[in-house]
């Protein structure tokens, strides 16, 4: 008798926490969900974190994200309005704002991205085809250098005056068709940005050798002007130069001629104490200039050349 009330007790336990598991739930933040009766929503979607109740056996929860998601798309390969090819690959950030639609619409993640693909690959190439190439890859506040675009031989005039929209407004304006796409299903697109751009392989060659070409250019450019301000350096510090050498010439020799008549001023009064003995110390000093092997020297005996040598006997 005791075994049979403790087996109904259990059962009843059992079953009231089977019925509450069924009844109740928490909804975690950052999350939502709808209830389905029989597979069809019943009421709103429920948004708010905390505990929930749901009627057991016949009605589910499904779950969806409120935060963030991300989508990539394969690269595709785009004309321009240029006829220029080349692979975008794009990505973008999107948010389910109503669970009700997106369950009815597409009902899962899976299916989600499938649409998503299809929305904004069409949308991107509706867009990047409708816009030349310059446009895609440059941004609408970008501005050649003045220097670098002076001396590009070749360049077309005018051609950093055709960015119309630029890269970032060509973004936005795929943002904004998409989301019209999209708010249908309950998606919100959140922001679609391009990863990469690039030329497809038949043209990249080519594309690489003229882009090489052109920065040759700008780069003699750049050392023709380097030569010419070198030139003009080089000029004036040789003017200078010449002119600071000058006018050192011009004060060394204004101080040597001071000099030499500062010497010539002492010279003359020493010898003037004694004129004899200066005439016979240059006398003696000629005598040993005279010495020279490829000359003669011819003189009479009376000359006075020899006077202190006839004094000498």
């Amino acid at each position: 008798m005791k075994n049979a009330k403790l087996t109904l007790i259990l059962v009843v336990f059992f079953g009231l926490y089977i019925l509450l598991n069924q009844s109740f739930f928490v909804l975690e933040e950052g999350r939502q969900v709808v209830i389905t009766q029989f597979g069809r929503p019943v009421g709103n979607p429920i948004t708010k974190a905390g505990l929930n109740f749901k009627l057991p056996f016949i009605q589910e929860k499904n779950l969806f994200e409120k935060r963030l998601l991300a989508w990539d798309g394969d690269p595709t390969q785009i004309p321009t309005k240029d006829k220029k090819y080349i692979w975008v690959d794009t990505t973008a950030r999107w948010r389910i704002v109503d669970a009700l639609k997106f369950l009815q619409t597409v009902t899962t993640y899976q299916a989600a991205l499938s649409r998503l693909d299809d929305i904004v690959d069409s949308v991107v190439r509706d867009i990047i085809s409708s816009n030349i190439l310059v446009e895609v890859v440059r941004s609408d506040t970008w501005a050649p250098p003045q220097r670098a675009s002076s001396l590009a031989e070749g360049q077309r005039e005018g051609e950093e005056d055709t960015i119309q929209l630029g890269r970032q407004k060509i973004t936005r304006a795929i943002l904004e068709a998409a989301s019209k796409l999209t708010l249908p299903y309950g998606i919100e697109l959140v922001d679609v940005r391009v990863k990469r751009l690039n030329y497809v392989e038949s043209v990249r060659n080519k594309v690489y050798g003229r882009m090489i070409s052109e920065r040759k250019r700008i780069a003699a450019g750049y050392r023709s002007e380097g030569e010419g301000e070198k030139a003009e350096i080089i000029g004036r510090m040789e003017k200078e130069l010449k002119q600071i050498n000058s006018e050192a010439y011009k004060k060394a020799e204004i101080v040597k001629g001071q000099a030499d008549a500062e010497a010539t001023q002492i010279y003359g009064k020493a010898y003037n104490q004694d004129p004899d003995f200066y005439e016979f110390s240059k006398t003696l000093e000629t005598y040993k200039d005279i010495n020279n092997n490829n000359a003669y020297l011819i003189l009479t005996t009376d000359s006075d050349f020899y006077k202190y040598l006839k004094k000498s006997k």
